[in-house]
């Protein structure tokens, strides 16, 4: 048993570990997601402020890739595809995720991974990013909080553990004792 638990915890750490390259400015992970800080922000053709605006966003929190890096700038990519140039000032690193934007019906929201339904969402919608697993990111806003299916979302990559607990393979065993005393 102990065995066991050494084991799942190097395959942990090993599995988070990110083989992503680096940003030559900062560092960090490129590509990787960001939000917007305020509701008033302008995707830039290029680098500078004396490029032409190319979009203009105005939704606080809304989520972007970042893709390159230039001196202060960040190269985006929203999930319409739309490309360009932000300063790093506008951006923050707390992750939003959208909501369903390639479907046409509501997502449902479960209070654990396959577990019941809580609520409903409609896809446009931005909420919180907390914590993501293999298949299943656990999202909120003002009204719910619960878990979503990784497919119904933007701003989260397929393969992304996102703050996954060391201690979660044995919430996810704690699950499966709750299924199993329901299903008796």
């Amino acid at each position: 048993m102990f065995v066991r638990i050494i084991l799942y915890l190097i395959l942990i750490l090993f599995s988070s570990h990110s083989f992503s390259q680096k940003g030559l400015i900062t560092g960090l992970d490129i590509p990787r997601f960001v939000s917007l800080k305020s509701s008033d922000v302008n995707l830039r053709v290029g680098p500078s402020v004396n490029y032409p605006i190319e979009i203009k966003y105005i939704r606080k929190n809304y989520p972007l890739e970042i893709i390159d890096e230039f001196d202060v700038w960040r190269k985006t990519r929203d999930h319409r595809g739309n490309i360009g140039w932000l300063h790093k000032s506008l951006i923050k690193g707390d992750r939003y995720v959208l909501i369903g934007f390639e479907f046409d019906s509501e997502v449902k929201i479960y209070n654990r991974p396959n577990g019941k339904i809580i609520g409903i969402i409609k896809k446009n919608n931005l909420l919180k990013l907390n914590e993501c697993l293999i298949n299943w990111c656990n999202v909120k806003n003002e009204n719910v909080k619960g878990w979503i299916s990784k497919q119904n979302i933007w701003g989260v990559y397929p393969s992304e553990l996102y703050n996954k607990k060391f201690y979660q393979p044995i919430i996810k065993q704690y699950w499966k004792i709750l299924d199993y005393k329901w299903t008796k």
